[in-house]
C-alpha cells in the first residue's frame, strides 16, 4: 500500500530528527524531582495532565485555577488553590499562598497553562469582549510571570517560567481576532524575559500547541464560526497527556520555543527571526519546507474564506448587523 505524502514526510522528518539529534551535543537536563512546580490552569486539560506528569516524576506540585469544583477533584498529593488570575493582586496572592507551605520559598518553576478562547467574527466583538480576550490569552499568564520575576529578583534566586501560547501565536486566521493577539503578545513577553532573566540565572520557555482535546476546546467550539471550524478540522486535537510529556521533555532539553508537531515546527522555523534555534540544521529543513508549502496552505485558507462570503453576509443579515 502506498504511503500518503504526509505520512512519508513524517517518517522522513522523524528519521532526520533522530540522525541530527545523535550528532548534536546533549544539554544538561532539568529534573523536576524534588522541585516545587507551580501550575496555573491546573484543574483540567493540559494543566492537569502536566501537574500529574510532574508529580509522577517526583515534583511537589501546586495547582491554581478558578474552578473550585474541578480543583477538588485534583490529585490529593497536589496542593490546590482557587484564585482568579486575570488581575494582578489575585495572581500575586496565589503565588504567595503556594509558597507558604514551603517556608515562603518561591516555586522552582512555574508552568502557565491558564487561558481561554471565545472565537467569533471581529465585526461582532465589542470593547468588553476584546478585553476579555486579552485577559484570558495574555494577562492570565503575564500577571503571574510579573509576580514571579519580582520575587526572583528580590530573593536573588534562580527560577524557571514556562508559558503556554498557541500555534496561533505564529500566525492567525478568521475567527481568532480576540485570542491570537494575546498569544502573539505572550511570544513577545517570553522573548523579552528570556533575555532579561539571564540577569537572574533564570530560564524561560514557551510552548505553541495546536488544538488540545480538553474541556476548554469543547467550550471554544460553542462560539466558533463554521468557517473557522472548517479550516480547523484539518488539525486533530492532541491529548493533554501527550502534550504534557512533550512539554516536560522539551523543557528538560532546554528548548526555548516548544512546538509539539511538524506543522508547529514549520511555523516556528519560518518565523524564527532572532529566536534561538532548537537544532539549527533541522530548523533549516523545517524552514525550507515552510518556504515552499506555507504559501499553498495560506492560498487554500484564503480560498475557503472567500467561498464563505455569501454565507457570512446572510449570517450577518439574520443577526440584524446591517440594520444596527
Amino acid at each position: 500500500m502506498m504511503l500518503s505524502f504526509s505520512t512519508a514526510l513524517t517518517l522522513l522528518l522523524s528519521t532526520l530528527v533522530l540522525f541530527l539529534c545523535s550528532m548534536w551535543p546533549a544539554k544538561k537536563k532539568w529534573e523536576p524531582k524534588g522541585q516545587h512546580c507551580y501550575v496555573t490552569g491546573g484543574s483540567s486539560g493540559l494543566g492537569l495532565a502536566l501537574a500529574i506528569a510532574l508529580t509522577k516524576r517526583g515534583a511537589d506540585v501546586s495547582i491554581v485555577a478558578r474552578n473550585e469544583e474541578r480543583l477538588s477533584e485534583a490529585l490529593a498529593q497536589m496542593e490546590s488553590y482557587s484564585f482568579s488570575l486575570t488581575d494582578s493582586e489575585s495572581s500575586d496572592a496565589a503565588l504567595e499562598e503556594a509558597s507558604k507551605p514551603h517556608d515562603g520559598i518561591l516555586p522552582h518553576a512555574v508552568f502557565l497553562c491558564a487561558g481561554a478562547s471565545r472565537p467569533g467574527f471581529f465585526v461582532e466583538e465589542d470593547a468588553k469582549s476584546l478585553q476579555w480576550g486579552m485577559e484570558n490569552a495574555y494577562w492570565v499568564q503575564a500577571y503571574t510571570a510579573l509576580a514571579y520575576t519580582k520575587r526572583i529578583a528580590r530573593d536573588k534566586t534562580a527560577g524557571k517560567i514556562v508559558f503556554v501560547a498557541s500555534v496561533l501565536g505564529y500566525m492567525s486566521l478568521i475567527g481568532y481576532s480576540s485570542y491570537a493577539p494575546g498569544k502573539h503578545a505572550l511570544r513577545g513577553l517570553a522573548e523579552t524575559l528570556r533575555s532579561e532573566l539571564l540577569l537572574y540565572d533564570s530560564t524561560v520557555h514557551i510552548m505553541f500547541p495546536g488544538n488540545i482535546d480538553s474541556p476548554g476546546f469543547i467550550e471554544e467550539n460553542r462560539t466558533k464560526p463554521r468557517i473557522t471550524a472548517e479550516i480547523d478540522s484539518t488539525s486533530k486535537p492532541e491529548s493533554p497527556e501527550v502534550l504534557a510529556e512533550g512539554l516536560i521533555h522539551a523543557v528538560q532539553c532546554g528548548d526555548f520555543h516548544i512546538t509539539p508537531d511538524i506543522l508547529g515546527n514549520i511555523f516556528r522555523s519560518s518565523t524564527i527571526g532572532a529566536t534561538p534555534h532548537n537544532n539549527i540544521l533541522l530548523d533549516g529543513v523545517y524552514a525550507s519546507i515552510g518556504w515552499i508549502g506555507l504559501p499553498f496552505w495560506r492560498r487554500d485558507v484564503d480560498k475557503s474564506v472567500l467561498n464563505h462570503r455569501k454565507e457570512h453576509q446572510d449570517y450577518l443579515e439574520a443577526k440584524g448587523f446591517y440594520s444596527a
